[in-house]
């Protein structure tokens, strides 16, 4: 399936209809129908069981850091990456039709949105109240209409939910940018075209040995691959990074970078390529 417009079927995203993740399933697969999720487990399980076709998860946010739980779900979920988007967020301030923005004492959101729109809300002098998405926060200020109330979400979820803008763009930083991986359930999907450049995801884990994270990752300097990211975790609760997520420039096949994954295999006890897909023409934008 096309990673650039789809071709019908079902995506799934965490979050409520009106979420950026919503718009962004719009934006990159505009004949898809995008199907909300609670959490990122069951956004998930949609794509794993067959329900949805592919899952728009976001992954990291250019101001807030990575997004919590989704590096530790990717390597047990059994799905591959097959594509990745850069999206710029704008949240808008929102409201019941008649409300001014003067008279408005709370404004809930979730607070990964409040800690990107810290100086709006600071001059507003308002009290915050939280909500498990954006959009959610959104539908609770429509389904229970005060005048004192808004809430900050999504251009989308004031279309969805039939509130009023009063104030667009309020983010702190108008650079302020999610990226989001496109998942598959295909344990084999199509290699990208070799006419594009590729990006590769995989976990490892190193070996227990002295100097193993130094002598596995030895093998891209020496091969010149360029890693651009390299992120430790804890897992199963245990108090140890050991265990790694990164990504490189080029596919598997690339001379360096498979010279490099011999090596990087030979000093770690896992090893788990996690997807090969087109890199999203935004980061040569954004290095330009």
């Amino acid at each position: 399936m096309s990673t650039t417009t789809g071709g019908g079927g079902r995506i799934a995203f965490q979050g409520e209809l009106g979420a950026n993740s919503h718009e962004a399933c719009m934006a990159a697969f505009p004949g898809m129908e995008p199907v909300p999720h609670p959490t990122f487990e069951e956004a998930f399980e949609a794509v794993k069981t067959g329900d949805c076709e592919l899952g728009m998860i976001p992954v990291e946010n250019s101001i807030a850091g990575r997004v919590a739980d989704v590096h530790h779900l990717l390597p047990s979920s059994g799905l591959k990456i097959i594509g990745e988007r850069f999206k710029p967020i704008h949240f808008q301030l929102m409201a019941n039709p008649g409300t001014k923005l003067e008279d408005l004492k709370t404004v809930v959101s979730m607070p990964f949105a409040w800690g990107q729109c810290r100086r709006m809300l600071r001059g507003l002098g308002v009290t915050m109240e939280a909500a498990g998405d954006t959009a959610a926060s959104a539908r609770i200020v429509s389904e229970q209409p005060d005048p004192t109330r808004g809430a900050v979400a999504p251009a989308l979820a004031a279309e969805i939910y039939g509130l009023e803008i009063l104030a667009r763009d309020v983010e702190d930083e108008h650079n302020n940018t999610t990226r989001f991986l496109i998942m598959t359930a295909d344990a084999s999907p199509e290699p990208p075209p070799f006419t594009e450049p590729c990006v590769t995801s995989f976990i490892f884990r190193v070996r227990n040995m002295p100097a193993a994270l130094y002598k596995a990752l030895g093998g891209f300097a020496t091969n010149g691959v360029n890693m651009t990211k390299l992120e430790s975790y804890m897992e199963n609760g245990a108090f140890t990074a050991t265990f790694f997520y990164s990504e490189v420039d080029g596919r598997p096949e690339d001379r360096g970078l498979a010279l490099a994954f011999e090596e990087l295999a030979f000093f770690s006890e896992r090893f788990e390529i996690l997807g090969v897909y087109p890199a999203d023409p935004f980061r040569s934008r954004m290095s330009a």
